[in-house]
């Protein structure tokens, strides 16, 4: 299976570091690390609009099941969220005591639980890969360890009937899966898919059970079968990495893709050359987020 070269159609460009993208209300959502700040645009990329200030650096969005926006704060370990209408955001829960580096991206689910992954090392000094935490924020505000043991738990997905959620291991070339639990707890933990060389970064379900993952190692998005079968291989223009990636528009089969040149960790608040791409694909979003 080659790279198919898709018409990829810029809609967005001059942020820092793009992540976390969402299709919420008829817009497209993104946290940009650098600028601190909860973006969001129209479908094709107009009217843009600064959703939250996030001092502490935004990654993971969401909403609860009020409608209030979720924001995961990296570097102060903070789960926020934003009342409807206010511009001052709440800290709902402190993860610093179930993070091992950065608090990172999430998956909300329909009960209003977020599952929020952390670096586990220092990425940015150079620390080798160790295993983390899972953390699972219950709406009260209640933190809890949900699992152990993964490496660099990253973008996450939950499925269509919200009884099962994968999380990707960056540094693990993997997809892991586990049953939701009535109670909130995790069981049945199983490999859904084996990606060696592959570095699973933002991602999302379609009406398939599929998952588009982003491959934060080699500037391309993967549409991958549960047992690692890649079905579909987009790449972004030479030289931009992809970072994230997220189905909506109004047809749900628009493929959003968070780019920026391949330096990663290098980018500062000076750099202006993230952009969002945008391609359409066959079928459409399921699941959340």
């Amino acid at each position: 299976m080659g790279p198919a070269r898709s018409p990829l159609k810029p809609i967005v460009e001059g942020g820092a570091f793009f992540e976390a993208p969402r299709w919420r209300d008829g817009r497209w959502w993104v946290s940009d690390f650098f600028r601190r700040q909860v973006w969001s645009f129209t479908c094709d990329g107009s009217e843009p609009r600064v959703e939250a200030v996030v001092p502490g650096q935004p990654s993971g969005l969401g909403w609860d099941v009020d409608g209030r926006l979720l924001v995961v704060s990296m570097l102060d370990h903070r789960l926020l969220r934003r009342s409807s209408g206010a511009e001052k955001l709440e800290v709902v829960a402190d993860l610093s005591r179930v993070s091992g580096g950065q608090s990172n991206d999430m998956v909300v689910d329909a009960t209003g639980r977020a599952w929020v992954g952390n670096f586990g090392f220092d990425l940015h000094g150079g620390a080798p890969p160790v295993p983390t935490s899972l953390a699972r924020v219950d709406p009260d505000g209640t933190v809890a360890v949900a699992a152990q043991d993964l490496l660099f738990p990253n973008g996450a997905v939950v499925s269509a009937d919200g009884a099962t959620l994968i999380v990707g291991e960056t540094f693990g070339s993997r997809y892991t899966a586990f049953t939701i639990l009535p109670e909130g707890t995790l069981g049945r933990r199983r490999t859904w898919a084996d990606l060696p060389g592959v570095r699973p970064d933002g991602c999302c379900l379609d009406a398939d059970g599929r998952i588009w993952c982003a491959d934060a190692g080699a500037g391309r998005a993967l549409l991958v079968e549960e047992g690692g079968r890649i079905v579909r291989e987009i790449t972004a223009p030479d030289g931009l990495g992809v970072f994230a990636c997220m189905l909506g528009g109004p047809s749900g089969t628009t493929l959003l893709l968070c780019c920026c040149p391949r330096r990663g960790a290098a980018v500062t608040d000076a750099t202006r050359s993230a952009v969002l791409l945008t391609v359409e694909v066959d079928r459409p979003h399921a699941g959340l987020p």
